[in-house]
């Protein structure tokens, strides 16, 4: 793997492999833990991490009800940083990720740098507006959910 500093090109010869890391805030982010002389001694205040994505979860809408997805975004959206320090206070967890999501992480690192807002052709999106019957069925899920009393 190959990361990509401000000064130069850094190849990271060893790493613990794609993880997820628990943050005392509440955020999950994948990322690779380097193992090499990129990483900071054990001594350290923070670990270093690259490429790290926020694992967001998106509730969607379905037929049958409510769905969960999950979509990886960039950590630290304001910054072309690969290899980020993150305080070892704020973790409380690191797992390994399953075989699912490193393939999801590997697909979405690639493009970690290269694709800046201002290039994405936004004239293929359109606004569609909602039908009444949708807009009331909806509604009357949300009115359910709101509702102070507990049915059985």
């Amino acid at each position: 793997m190959e990361v990509k500093t401000e000064e130069k090109k850094v190849k990271v010869t060893k790493s613990f492999g794609v993880r997820i890391i628990k943050l005392i805030n509440g955020d999950d982010i994948i990322c690779v833990v380097p193992a090499d002389n990129r990483q900071t001694p054990d001594a350290s205040p923070v670990l270093r991490v690259i490429k790290p994505l926020l694992l967001k979860y998106v509730p969607s809408m379905e037929e049958d009800g409510f769905r969960d997805y999950i979509a990886l975004v960039k950590w630290t959206s304001y910054s072309n940083d690969e290899l980020i320090n993150v305080p070892k206070d704020k973790i409380m967890t690191i797992t390994s990720a399953n075989e699912d999501i490193k393939e999801s992480y590997k697909n979405v690192s690639k493009a970690y740098t290269g694709v800046e807002t201002d290039t994405l052709d936004q004239s293929v999106y359109t606004k569609e507006k909602m039908s009444d019957e949708l807009s009331n069925k909806i509604n009357k899920i949300f009115d359910t959910l709101d509702d102070d009393t507990t049915k059985h």
